[in-house]
């Protein structure tokens, strides 16, 4: 087996979703882990009970596309749940030193946690690094310090898995045509999260003899998507499959389609937004599938930030720690199990 196959299976099998793992949960302490048999068989009701009030600080990016916007209503959405969760929500921020402000003043607050999407990862890694030290724990959500001690849980999205996921779902349609001509709309090249779902993607059309013919780069908006794809299209007369990185700027990328009168390929899409589900539903465009990327992160981070307040860990794990890094999958949604997903898809 190739070096590149068992990435594959790594990626596409051991990937382990974090709303699972918080469902249930035991106490950290010596007296919660000794009664019964351990933290994986003890009863999940207990965690969720009303305990110490816990004070957490969350920061993201600005709300300017449909799935960020989602982060933040579904971090509010989960504290909610708790009545003994005060969630402090920092205005949303594309300006770095803004949100190394906030940090700051989370810090100097006293929060008992904080639950942080940077901006900009590395950017942002000292003052992480300061509030660890300060004895606060953080919870880095989507986009990665530069320094793991920045962090004491990180939850991801899995962008490698997004591209595995896709090229997987092409080959099981094309893998019989191995002259197929496969496009690619990716989103901002500069970001190693678009670089990770492109290098998914060429490994996993690899596996079936496939490869990426044609590549444009968009900014994650509908206007990027619908001007790059409308030059894709020109310097392409035949495709057979697109996949499209962001169902955000995908609203751009189907416009462009549409205006082109272009219908020879079927589309995969990325993200999971419920207006690509309604359309997968309605089978009233090219677009056939798309590739979940979780908007849950900051809840679980949320979720994650109450239990190491309150010592508590995953009773779904013999430890009875909360692990270091949780990383989310990335399923495909089609027509036949679009159902199962669309209820909790974020609008663009």
């Amino acid at each position: 087996m190739s070096a590149r196959h068992r990435r594959l299976l790594t990626t596409t099998v051991a990937v382990v979703g974090a709303a699972a793992l918080v469902t249930g949960c035991t106490g950290n302490t010596p007296e919660a882990s000794s009664s019964g048999s351990g933290g994986g068989n003890n009863a999940a009701s207990s965690n969720d009970d009303p305990g110490d009030t816990v004070v957490i600080g969350f920061s993201a990016p600005a709300a300017d596309h449909g799935w960020m916007a989602q982060i933040t209503a579904a971090a509010q959405a989960e504290a909610d749940r708790y009545s003994d969760v005060e969630l402090r929500v920092a205005e949303g921020t594309n300006d770095v030193n803004a949100q190394i402000s906030q940090v700051e003043t989370f810090i100097n607050d006293g929060v008992d946690a904080i639950v942080l999407l940077p901006f900009d990862g590395a950017a942002m890694t000292p003052i992480a690094l300061e509030a660890m030290q300060a004895g606060i724990p953080v919870i880095n959500v989507d986009r990665e310090f530069d320094d793991p001690n920045a962090a004491r849980v990180t939850v991801l999205g899995d962008n490698y898995g997004m591209g595995i996921s896709a090229g997987q779902y092409i080959c099981s349609q094309l893998g019989d045509k191995p002259d197929a001509v496969v496009a690619e709309v990716a989103g901002i090249d500069s970001l190693p999260l678009t670089q990770e779902r492109s290098q998914g993607f060429s490994d996993a059309l690899a596996e079936c003899g496939l490869d990426v013919d044609n590549r444009v780069a968009a900014e994650f908006t509908v206007e990027s998507g619908e001007e790059v794809t409308a030059n894709l299209l020109q310097a392409a007369p035949q495709i057979d499959a697109i996949w499209n990185h962001d169902d955000d700027q995908g609203i751009g990328v189907l416009a462009a389609i549409t205006n082109a009168g272009r219908d020879e390929f079927f589309m995969v899409g990325g993200a999971g937004s419920a207006n690509a589900m309604r359309s997968i539903q309605a089978g009233d465009s090219v677009l056939q599938a798309t590739v979940i990327y979780p908007a849950s992160q900051a809840a679980d981070g949320v979720r994650l930030a109450r239990l190491l307040a309150q010592d508590k860990g995953l009773s779904d794990l013999t430890d009875v720690e909360v692990p270091r890094e949780i990383k989310l999958s990335a399923p495909v949604v089609t027509a036949d199990n679009v159902d199962q997903y669309i209820d909790s898809a974020f609008e663009s």
